[in-house]
């Protein structure tokens, strides 16, 4: 990194931390285009949701797979312009999605999303570990997040609009036309976001990899597939789910999944200020999840009032998006020098695996008209990677 003034820093940060919050944005807008646009799909193509949601496994297996070889090739060629190919490959995905003339042309499509989705963990978090001031990482890694909340909170508004006023097709011509504009402004950003190849560093030059699945790399894998397992249930399924337990109609429980990733993406704000301030990592993550759990019992077993169901939720997604920056800086304390693209990508893959087996299981509960027990078992998953939480800090100590 070269050589910077104190007085420079600052604003340094913010330009580096901005960018790569944009382009986590870019990456969870793009899981969520196609999904608002299934009924649709299930009319011209004459198939049905099996086949539709089959699409998304696709993506996200090729994602969860792609992710761990995502992480050597950042560390070995450097995060910025692998980071502008994924951007680019998720742009490219919607043009050909929106030419596709039959329902198999999207099953190509959705490899090629999730090789672009692939690199955003390894090479974000590669960038912000080099490029930020660690006083700063915390706060750093909660934008970060804030901008893949918010993207997914986005997504389904503007695929919508467009679908309106245009037609799918042409809307999804657009927002892919629009993600290889925007690869293009992140290559342009070299100057603020280009590390150094890792490779070069002698720390890791030559480490076999399977050096890196140490122990605690493996248990933070652990917790990322529990708190996916958990939340990623809850965010597919909440609208299903609410009008089964609380008697909600449809389009509040619509507006309650946009409210909870809302108050996830404050929480997460919160939770940057928070973690900069203490090393108690675990501790912020216990209380934050345990929090979670208790508002999403309430609403699965207590008839409330639709205040109180809106409420819970929020703070149910606050408290869940407040334990995002502690989890990333106990990934970081567990990441041997010159590996981050290849750690954060391998834990991060840990997200697919828990988003692949929620739908499994929440869908299997509703199939069986247990709807409060889908409840149940994202408060046991929580319960579950608060106590890995604890593994973690555990290792690193020892380590």
């Amino acid at each position: 990194m070269s050589e910077i003034s104190a007085a420079a820093l600052p604003y340094r940060d913010g330009r580096v931390i901005s960018l790569i919050g944009g382009a986590h944005f870019s990456s969870h807008f793009f899981h969520l285009v196609l999904p608002p646009l299934f009924p649709i799909l299930r009319t011209e193509f004459g198939v049905g949701y099996v086949e539709l949601g089959f699409i998304m496994s696709v993506f996200f297996t090729t994602s969860g797979f792609g992710q761990v070889a995502a992480g050597f090739v950042v560390d070995r060629f450097g995060p910025h312009r692998v980071l502008c190919i994924g951007i680019a490959l998720l742009g490219l995905s919607m043009v050909i999605a929106g030419l596709a003339p039959s329902y198999w042309f999207f099953l190509p499509v959705a490899v090629i999303a999730g090789l672009g989705n692939s690199v955003f963990h390894p090479a974000d978090y590669s960038i912000l570990t080099a490029r930020v001031t660690p006083s700063r990482m915390a706060r750093a890694y909660s934008v970060h997040n804030i901008g893949g909340s918010l993207g997914w909170a986005a997504a389904p508004v503007v695929v919508l609009a467009l679908s309106g006023a245009f037609g799918w097709r042409t809307a999804l011509i657009i927002i892919g036309l629009a993600g290889l504009v925007f690869a293009a402004l992140i290559l342009s950003e070299r100057n603020y976001l280009h590390v150094q190849n890792s490779h070069a560093a002698p720390t890791s030059a030559g480490a076999p990899a399977i050096a890196l699945l140490s122990r605690p790399i493996l248990i933070c894998f652990a917790y990322f597939a529990m708190v996916a397992l958990a939340m990623s249930g809850v965010q597919s399924f909440l609208p299903t789910l609410l009008p089964k337990v609380q008697y909600v109609s449809l389009t509040l429980a619509a507006l309650a999944t946009t409210l909870y990733l809302v108050g996830s993406a404050v929480g997460a704000l919160g939770g940057g200020i928070l973690a900069d301030k203490t090393p108690n990592h675990d501790r912020i993550i216990a209380v934050g999840l345990f929090f979670a759990g208790f508002m999403l019992l309430a609403i699965g077993y207590l008839p409330l009032p639709v205040p109180l169901v809106f409420l819970f939720v929020i703070l149910a997604g606050f408290a869940v998006g407040s334990t995002s920056p502690s989890r990333d800086m106990m990934v970081r304390a567990a990441t041997p020098p010159g590996s981050t693209g290849k750690v954060f990508g391998f834990v991060y893959s840990g997200l697919d695996l828990g988003s692949t087996l929620a739908p499994l299981v929440i869908g299997g509960i509703l199939d069986h008209g247990e709807p409060s027990s889908a409840f149940a078992f994202v408060a046991v998953a929580l319960l579950g990677a608060v106590a890995v939480a604890f593994g973690i800090k555990t290792q690193v100590r020892k380590s």
